[in-house]
């Protein structure tokens, strides 16, 4: 069945009709079975040749799940044969549904529109890209279980470079530190949630959302486990040096305050050790008399200073853009279609009027609804 839908992810504008609020989450509920108990959303761009594999393998966990199991696959812009394997996807097994978004978002507010689909009581979350086995879900959803709001996991034996490693080892202390809960590994995918946890992320209005941090300053409990991480066996990966930096960047700068504070500590350093070193010239001064001598060292600890200045400048103009980002309120995701599976209405039916639902910071949503 194919609904259709334009739905700008940002708040409601003017009064809403309590009738009209549902939530940031649809209802809980699979339709005319039973109802949906875990939510699979997988954000998926360009992973043509591992999608066949991905779904074999989902539709196994769902059954060793053995519990109403829906699959909202997103896909966030693909220029491949991605979107035409998603649609052609359908399992008795498990509800599967196709949210399409108007253009890349990113993988972030991929996870963040699935996430409005979701009607499962245990969101699960994971990469397309088979380096985490979905095999390890059925893991995390016990953990959750035992009372957890946000259960993450650890990669063990990553196969990446030292330089990626240590990168991540510093963002993931930072952020922990930000967030207050001591997790090891905040730049794995594959992590479980409880429905009032994505609740609470979807009233969240930032636009650059990091999902894992995100989870961790609305979640009151959350807890870790190890996991399987291996090589990516088919297809390119999207995250290039650029990227994963840029990454890591959204994740400092959306979370904590410290590159500011790194700034003021270097420019108060700087201070110090200038005022140090025009006392060290007043005395040499005084003692050898004037000289010619050392010009370009001056010249060299100058331009030093001036690229501390520039590089101070530019952090507090990306703090500013972000703010501008916020404040002129675009939507982080626009849905084009969601599609799920059985007869699709036939072409050129519409219904008389459409059905407008609103709610907080959940987003306006334009949608006909099926028949």
């Amino acid at each position: 069945m194919r609904n259709k839908f334009f739905h700008l992810n940002k708040p409601a504008v003017g009064p809403v009709k309590t009738a009209e609020v549902a939530g940031a989450l649809p209802r809980r509920g699979g339709g005319q079975g039973a109802p949906i108990a875990i939510s699979i959303v997988v954000p998926v761009c360009n992973e043509a040749e591992n999608l066949r594999e991905l779904r074999r393998r989902l539709v196994a966990v769902a059954r060793v799940l053995d519990r109403p199991t829906e699959l909202i696959f997103v896909d966030d812009g693909s220029t491949d044969g991605t979107p035409a394997a998603l649609r052609a996807f359908s399992n008795s097994l498990v509800d599967i549904r196709v949210v399409e978004l108007a253009r890349p978002f990113g993988q972030h507010a991929a996870l963040l529109a699935g996430f409005t689909q979701c009607r499962g009581d245990i969101i699960v979350t994971l990469d397309a890209d088979l380096r985490n086995p979905p095999e390890e879900i059925p893991r995390l959803v016990a953990a959750l279980e035992q009372g957890y709001d946000v259960v993450g996991s650890v990669r063990k034996d990553r196969q990446d470079s030292y330089l990626r490693k240590l990168s991540s080892r510093l963002v993931n202390r930072v952020v922990a530190q930000a967030t207050g809960h001591q997790l090891r590994d905040y730049g794995c995918v594959l992590r479980a949630y409880s429905r009032e946890t994505v609740r609470a992320m979807l009233e969240c209005p930032e636009r650059r959302a990091f999902i894992p941090a995100l989870a961790l300053t609305v979640a009151r409990t959350a807890t870790e486990i190890e996991v399987d991480y291996t090589s990516r066996r088919q297809g390119k990966s999207q995250h290039n040096t650029l990227s994963l930096l840029r990454l890591n960047l959204d994740l400092l700068m959306s979370f904590t305050s410290l590159p500011l504070r790194f700034v003021s500590l270097t420019g108060v350093s700087i201070a110090a050790l200038g005022l140090l070193f025009s006392l060290f010239l007043i005395i040499r001064r005084l003692v050898i008399g004037p000289e010619v001598e050392g010009v370009f060292s001056l010249f060299a600890v100058l331009y030093f200073f001036i690229g501390v200045q520039i590089m101070s400048v530019g952090l507090v103009a990306e703090y500013i853009a972000r703010a501008y980002d916020e404040v002129r309120g675009r939507p982080r995701f626009i849905i084009r279609s969601v599609e799920s599976g059985g007869e699709s209405p036939p072409a050129g039916r519409r219904p008389d009027n459409p059905r407008r639902v609103a709610g907080g910071n959940m987003g306006i949503k334009e949608s006909w609804p099926t028949t």
